[in-house]
């Protein structure tokens, strides 16, 4: 998934007049205005509507249901040969600005102020999952080497706590970050 690829997206989502939240690891980017790493996908945090409508324009435009053995109503890839995957975490937004994820099974609380965070991707502002909300979303399972890699750099940039199961000691967990700067060889 390049940059070129996730701004395709954005003028979708645009053209659809549909609002979606960039998560995962392009979330994390946008926040540091930068690309850190390669990504195999587009997380995006959608309404049970919005959705719907792009889900449509998705099939309309080619892309497939992609298999995957966590698949809910809720959490699901499409995907495309030339525009690639997007992770579909679909919520349903409460009263009060906020959102809840996976609403009467797993009822994952997003908060006003965790949707309101914006970062930039390729120079580009998009909306975002705040720092503080990727830091808590980034617990409760096994960390890849990408999670702990995305974790330190918004501990770097912003100064925010992590827990301790969220940092990973040594020179390889350093090394896997800077070698795609390009800063080792």
């Amino acid at each position: 998934m390049t940059v070129d690829m996730v701004h395709w997206f954005l003028n979708l989502f645009d053209e659809l007049g549909i609002t979606v939240w960039l998560d995962g690891g392009w979330g994390v980017d946008a926040l540091l205005g930068e690309q850190t790493r390669k990504h195999q996908d587009l997380d995006i945090i959608i309404s049970w509507e919005d959705s719907a409508v792009l889900t449509e324009a998705l099939l309309v435009r080619g892309f497939v249901d992609i298999h995957t053995d966590d698949r809910k109503d809720r959490n699901f890839v499409m995907g495309h040969q030339l525009h690639g995957l997007i992770d579909f975490h679909v919520v349903e937004r409460t009263k009060d600005g906020g959102a809840l994820y996976g609403p009467g099974e797993i009822d994952w609380v997003i908060t006003e102020s965790e949707l309101n965070a914006v970062g930039l991707i390729g120079e580009r502002e998009v909306r975002c999952l705040s720092v503080d909300y990727q830091v808590r979303s980034h617990a409760g399972y096994a960390l890849q080497d990408t999670d702990f890699a995305d974790l330190r750099a918004l501990q770097e940039k912003y100064g925010v706590a992590l827990l301790p199961e969220q940092v990973k000691e040594g020179r390889s967990a350093r090394l896997g970050n800077l070698a795609y700067r390009g800063r080792v060889s």
